[in-house]
């Protein structure tokens, strides 16, 4: 997995907690849902990575 792709998601992972903390915080359910979701999406982006990962490894 290329080490750009790893720091994209976790700077949107980062920035979820930070929009989700603000969202609570204000009160604000949907910029923390926002949060939430943002977070969710690094999840997905840092899953599909390990499974390049994977793929590559067993090629190799």
């Amino acid at each position: 997995m290329g080490i750009q792709e790893r720091v994209e998601a976790t700077a949107k992972n980062l920035e979820g907690k930070a929009r989700e903390a603000v969202g609570e915080a204000t009160g604000d359910q949907s910029t923390k849902a926002e949060g939430k979701a943002q977070q969710g999406e690094a999840k997905v982006e840092h899953a599909k990575e390990d499974v390049k990962d994977q793929a590559k490894k067993a090629i190799d």
